[in-house]
């Protein structure tokens, strides 16, 4: 079986891509995982740690071929505001409740929680469920998972 153990980030990669290889978010954030492309080509991703990988990624066969990530769509919420200063107070509010998010001018994406979509609904903004691939802004967080400590080790959480 053919490994894996370098990824490269979109856009770094020239020439053409051997495969595709289509994951939502969850399926996306690997560290070390047997896998199989769109094409059937059959792989060990072993990276040495576990990363988010995104859309136009490209892993890197040891072989030499280069498998490109595809996002796979998956239901989301797509909160929009009033109007961009109103999208922002939105954006605080779900980044204060450590929300994944993808954000974008005039929209931002979240998982489906019936919770956050009535606060949402509730300071002003406008909800709907969509069906979209799901790539999450890094954070301050990035690539030390999904939780963290503040300085004093205690951990942390807004409920």
């Amino acid at each position: 079986m053919n490994s894996a153990e370098t990824i490269v980030e979109r856009g770094g990669h020239e020439g053409a891509f051997t495969d595709t290889i289509t994951l939502d978010e969850d399926q996306r954030h690997r560290r070390r995982m047997a896998m199989v492309s769109d094409g059937g080509i059959a792989f060990l991703l072993n990276l040495a740690e576990a990363r988010l990988l995104r859309e136009g990624d490209g892993i890197i066969l040891d072989d030499g071929r280069v498998i490109e990530v595809k996002a796979k769509p998956e239901p989301l919420y797509e909160v929009r505001g009033r109007d961009p200063v109103h999208l922002l107070e939105l954006a605080w509010h779900l980044g204060n409740r450590h929300l994944q998010a993808a954000i974008s001018a005039d929209r931002i994406l979240i998982r489906q929680d019936r919770v956050i979509r009535e606060m949402v609904e509730g300071l002003g903004g406008r909800v709907s469920e969509v069906e979209a691939a799901f790539d999450p802004a890094g954070g301050a967080y990035a690539g030390h998972g999904h939780h963290h400590e503040h300085e004093h080790g205690a951990p942390h959480s807004h409920a």
